[in-house]
């Protein structure tokens, strides 16, 4: 327990150095935090990208859950870390893992608008694109419901269009994303979709 309680601290601290002691001393590279956030989860958190790559050298599970659906794809992909989404990718991320609103990785970053993220996850070989999370939204329909209209999210909505995503698909009450562009006076979304 005691070595567990260590590599935590250390990866909390950013502290590399006794990171990798720890870790040639046999330390879990998958070992969690009370609220069952591994190390990888705490370094993306933290934003902490050299302390991810040394935990995914060691052989760290990119996709491991914690209490609250968080993993590692997942969260970087929420907060628009575009190379540790390319990190964990290249690493065995899997697209059949779900955060707790049972959404992509790709859902959350269309809300918020981080169009590097975007780009990379819509083009990503079998990514589910059109996948439908527990409010019946799409990562389309995130980016019209709950952005604003702005260049970014301009940007979003060509990138899944372009990507293949499917533009009719509708939110639980039947409405299209080009009904909710209009409906919100987004006239160059609403344009997007048109063509």
């Amino acid at each position: 327990m005691h070595k567990q309680q260590n590599i935590i601290e250390a990866v909390k601290k950013n502290d590399m150095e006794a990171v990798k002691k720890l870790l040639s001393g046999g330390a879990d590279v998958n070992t969690r935090d009370k609220s069952g956030r591994s190390l990888l989860l705490i370094a993306t958190i933290q934003q902490q990208a050299e302390m991810a790559k040394l935990l995914v050298t060691h052989g760290a599970d990119v996709n491991l859950q914690a209490d609250n659906l968080d993993s590692p794809f997942l969260y970087a992909g929420a907060s628009g870390q575009t190379a540790l989404v390319k990190l964990f990718l290249a690493n065995g991320a899997r697209f059949d893992r779900f955060n707790r609103y049972n959404g992509t990785a790709l859902i959350p970053a269309c809300e918020r608008g981080h169009v590097e993220t975007v780009t990379i996850l819509a083009n990503t070989k079998g990514f589910p694109i059109d996948h439908v999370n527990r409010l019946g939204w799409t990562a389309l329909l995130e980016a019209v419901i709950l952005g604003n209209g702005s260049e970014s999210y301009r940007q979003i909505v060509q990138i899944l269009k372009d990507a293949g995503a499917n533009l009719t698909i509708a939110d639980k009450d039947g409405v299209t994303p080009l009904q909710h562009a209009r409906s919100r006076g987004f006239k160059e979304i609403a344009e997007i979709l048109e063509r």
